[in-house]
């Protein structure tokens, strides 16, 4: 005979119940034995009669492994409240994050000028000095660039320099200058029209002979 599929629910007939319980019992702690058995497992059952009497199994001792379930529910406890916690700090600092990326990104779009028509005369003054103090930070910047800029061409041009003056001094050559005194010029000029010539134009005169 096929045996039929027993209905979990509580036995009504008192008879059929304890003899119900009698064997099942029997199979759980043989079940407990097997298991502590074979897997090497700490196994503590404890199971108490309709009427309050006690049933147990220990492989070890009922004591220690209670001792030991507390504990270990004493750990379980104590990491759930630290895991709330985290989680709760957790959610606090998003929504404070949340709240910083809100304000800065109203701040942003304050300055570019955006969304402006909501902003008090004490809000556009804060926008206002911030703007001021960007423009401050920005022309710093840039002078600072500017300046270190000047310094790099300042070195490059004293390299420069000095490599000239040892190619001039390396083959002796004098620099010619570049424009003439206008003095200069014209005692040039002077020097030159008072040069006498010695050209005639015409039959050469004859000499007498003596």
């Amino acid at each position: 005979m096929v045996r039929g599929k027993t209905q979990i629910k509580r036995i009504e007939n008192a008879t059929s119940r304890q003899v119900t319980f009698s064997k099942r019992r029997s199979g759980l702690l043989k079940k407990a034995f097997e298991l502590s058995v074979l897997c090497d497992a700490e196994v503590s059952l404890m199971v108490f009669s309709q009427k309050g009497k006690l049933y147990e199994f220990s492989s070890s001792s009922t004591n220690k492994t209670i001792e030991r379930y507390q504990k270990n529910d004493k750990n379980l406890r104590h990491d759930k409240i630290l895991l709330e916690q985290t989680t709760e700090h957790l959610k606090e600092e998003v929504a404070t994050m949340s709240r910083k990326l809100e304000l800065l990104e109203n701040s942003k779009r304050r300055i570019l000028g955006e969304d402006l028509d909501t902003c008090s005369i004490d809000e556009l003054e804060k926008v206002e000095e911030q703007l001021d103090r960007s423009l401050r930070n920005i022309r710093a910047r840039k002078n600072q660039l500017l300046r270190e800029q000047i310094a790099l061409l300042n070195d490059e041009e004293k390299v420069l320099m000095e490599k000239n003056a040892e190619l001039r001094k390396e083959y002796e050559v004098r620099p010619l200058p570049l424009f003439i005194d206008r003095q200069e010029e014209e005692h040039l000029q002077r020097q030159t029209m008072d040069v006498e010539t010695h050209l005639f134009i015409g039959p050469p005169e004859r000499r007498s002979s003596h």
